[in-house]
C-alpha cells in the first residue's frame, strides 16, 4: 500500500470514529440522560474497543496480510456504524435490572463496543500494509499515526461545531457509515472482479433506502411526538398533552429525557407544574400586579412561568437567560411566546450571563435543574456569590430542586451550599406536598435572600388566601436542620461539585431499577 493511501484510510478510519464518539451522548441523551456516568461509560467503551480491536488488527493482518483483509474490516465497520441507531431503538429504553452505572455501561457497551472495536483494527493493518522493510519504519510509522490524530482532531471539531448543526445525529451516523462502505470499495482488493463490485454498490444502494426509512427516520408517531429537532444542546420534542383537570390542551416539551414544560397556548394563566404554582403564591405574597420591579430566570424552557409573570404583572422587567436559541425559538413559532413580547431573552450560558451581568434583580429564579442532569457550574458556591451580587437589598432566589425528601443527598448539599453564601437564617425551603413524613421524591423550592423572609407570615397569607388551593408547603426549620444533620451534605464548589453522584440515587429509583424507598 502506498504512502497516501495509508494516510487517507487511517485519517478517514479516526475521523469516523471521532465522529462516532462525539455523537454517542447525543443517541443516548433520550434514554439516559447526560451526565458524568454517561461521558465515563462512553470513553471508557470506545476506548477499550479501540484498545481491543487494535490488537486483533494486529493478528489478523500477521495471519492474512492482503489488502483484501483491510477492505473486509472498513466494509464491517460501516455496517457496524450502520447498526447504531437501531441498536440504540431497540436497546437504550430497555431497563436493565442492574444499578444505574452499570445499566449506562450497559447500554453504551451494546451499541458503540463493536463499532469501536472494528474501527480500533485499522490502523495496525494499515502500517502492516505499507510498511516494505525496517528501514525508516518509524518515520512511516510516525506520519500514519499523525495523520489518524489529525482525523480524529479534525471529526472532534468538526462535530461540535458544524455536523450536530447541520445534520441529527442520525443522518450523521448514516454518513459515518455510508463513508466508511465506500473507503472499503475504494480501498481494493474486496472484490477481484469489476462486477461483483458494482453489483455490491448497487445491492447496498437498494437496501441503504428502506434501511434509513426503518432505523433512521425520526419515529413521530411512535412515541407521539409532532416536532422533532437537534439543536446543539438538546433533542427537542413537542406532544399533545391534556392537563391535570382533565380537560384543558396542553403542549409537552421534551427536552432530551425529561418533560421540561407544560404549555396551554390560549391560556398563559394555566400553569401545570406545581413548582411554577409555588413560584407564582410566593410573587403574589411580595407583590401587587401594578408593581414595577425586575425578575430573571436561568432556563426558558417552554417559557410557561414568564409568559405567566408577563401578564400578571404588566409593570415588571422580566429577563429570561436560556442556552439554547433552538428552544426559543421552538417557545415563539409552537408555544405561544408571543414574537412582541416583553420577555427579553439572552442565549447564552447562565453563569457566563451572571458573571458579565450589570443589572440588579428583585427576583431570581434557577430553573435549569433536573433529575436526570444539573449543570454543576450553577450550583457552585462561587455561583452562589455572583447571584448575591446582582440581588437587590431585598431579592430573593428561588431555586426549583428534585431529590428524595428521605434520603436525597442533593438537596442537602445544595442548602448547605446556599446558607454557606446568603447566611443560615436567610434559606428557607417549600414543598408541594405538607406531608413531610411520607414525602420521598419531590420537587423542592429553596429560597435565599439577603435580608431575610418571614415564613411565617407567608404560611399565614396562604391560609387565608389560597385556602385549599395552595401548593405551597412550608418546611420548619427544624426538619431542615435535621435534613442536614442526618445526611451530612457537601458543600459544592468550584473545586468540587460531584453533583452527578449525589443526584444519582434519584436518577437511578425513577430511571434504573426499582427499589424500595
Amino acid at each position: 500500500m502506498n504512502l497516501l493511501g495509508a494516510y487517507a484510510i487511517t485519517f478517514i478510519a479516526s475521523f469516523c470514529s471521532l465522529v462516532i464518539e462525539m455523537v454517542a451522548g447525543r443517541i443516548l441523551a433520550p434514554f439516559v440522560g447526560v451526565s458524568l456516568y454517561t461521558w465515563t461509560s462512553i470513553i471508557g467503551v470506545i476506548l477499550a474497543g479501540i484498545s481491543i480491536g487494535a490488537y486483533i488488527g494486529g493478528k489478523l493482518v500477521d495471519k492474512f496480510p492482503h489488502r483484501r483483509t483491510l477492505a473486509l474490516l472498513l466494509f464491517l465497520s460501516g455496517v457496524a456504524a450502520l447498526s447504531i441507531i437501531p441498536l440504540a431503538r431497540s436497546v437504550a429504553d430497555y431497563r436493565f435490572p442492574f444499578s444505574l452505572m452499570w445499566r449506562i455501561f450497559t447500554i453504551t457497551a451494546i451499541i458503540f463496543f463493536i463499532p469501536g472495536c472494528i474501527l480500533g483494527t485499522i490502523s495496525p493493518v494499515v502500517v502492516r500494509l505499507t510498511l516494505q522493510s525496517l528501514n525508516k519504519a518509524g518515520n512511516v510509522i510516525g506520519k500514519i499515526y499523525a495523520f489518524s490524530t489529525l482525523g480524529a482532531i479534525i471529526g472532534t471539531f468538526a462535530t461540535g461545531f458544524l455536523l450536530i448543526s447541520w445534520l441529527s445525529t442520525r443522518n450523521i451516523i448514516f454518513v459515518m457509515g455510508i463513508v466508511l462502505i465506500v473507503t472499503s470499495l475504494l480501498s481494493g482488493g474486496l472484490f477481484r472482479r469489476k462486477a461483483a463490485s458494482a453489483a455490491v454498490v448497487i445491492i447496498c444502494a437498494i437496501a441503504l433506502t428502506p434501511l434509513y426509512l426503518w432505523g433512521f427516520k425520526v419515529p413521530l408517531k411512535s412515541d407521539g411526538s409532532y416536532f422533532y429537532r437537534e439543536s446543539d444542546y438538546y433533542t427537542i420534542r413537542l406532544m399533545k398533552s391534556v392537563a391535570s383537570d382533565g380537560k384543558t390542551p396542553l403542549q409537552r416539551l421534551v427536552l432530551d429525557h425529561l418533560i421540561h414544560s407544560y404549555v396551554a397556548l390560549n391560556d398563559p394563566f394555566h400553569i401545570e407544574y406545581p413548582y411554577e404554582r409555588i413560584y407564582g403564591e410566593v410573587m403574589k405574597w411580595r407583590y401587587r400586579p401594578q408593581d414595577a420591579f425586575r425578575t430573571l430566570s436561568i432556563g426558558g424552557g417552554g417559557y410557561t412561568f414568564p409568559r405567566y409573570m408577563e401578564v400578571s404583572y404588566p409593570h415588571a422587567h422580566i429577563e429570561v437567560v436560556e442556552i439554547d436559541p433552538e428552544v426559543t425559538r421552538v417557545a415563539t413559532n409552537y408555544l405561544g411566546l408571543p414574537t412582541n413580547t416583553r420577555i427579553k431573552t439572552t442565549n447564552t450560558d447562565g453563569r457566563w450571563f451572571v458573571m458579565n451581568c450589570k443589572e440588579r434583580y428583585d427576583v431570581i429564579f434557577t430553573d435549569a435543574f433536573n433529575d436526570l442532569s444539573i449543570p454543576y457550574h450553577l450550583t457552585t458556591r462561587e455561583f452562589m456569590g455572583e447571584l448575591k451580587s446582582i440581588l437587590d437589598d431585598k431579592g430573593i432566589l428561588m431555586s426549583n430542586v428534585i431529590d428524595n425528601f428521605q434520603k436525597g443527598a442533593f438537596l442537602p448539599s445544595y442548602i448547605l451550599t446556599l446558607r454557606a453564601v446568603f447566611g443560615e437564617g436567610n434559606v428557607y425551603l417549600l414543598s408541594v406536598s405538607p406531608d413531610f413524613a411520607n414525602l420521598h421524591i419531590s420537587t423542592f423550592i429553596v429560597i435565599a435572600c439577603k435580608g431575610g423572609l418571614d415564613m411565617r407570615g407567608f404560611d399565614g397569607w396562604l391560609r387565608k388566601e389560597a385556602g385549599n388551593t395552595t401548593k405551597s408547603a412550608v418546611v420548619p426549620d427544624s426538619l431542615v436542620n435535621e435534613l442536614l444533620t442526618k445526611h451530612k451534605p457537601v458543600l459544592i464548589t468550584d473545586d468540587y461539585a460531584p453533583v452527578d453522584n449525589l443526584i444519582a440515587p434519584i436518577f437511578e429509583e425513577r430511571f434504573g431499577y426499582n427499589r424500595k424507598s
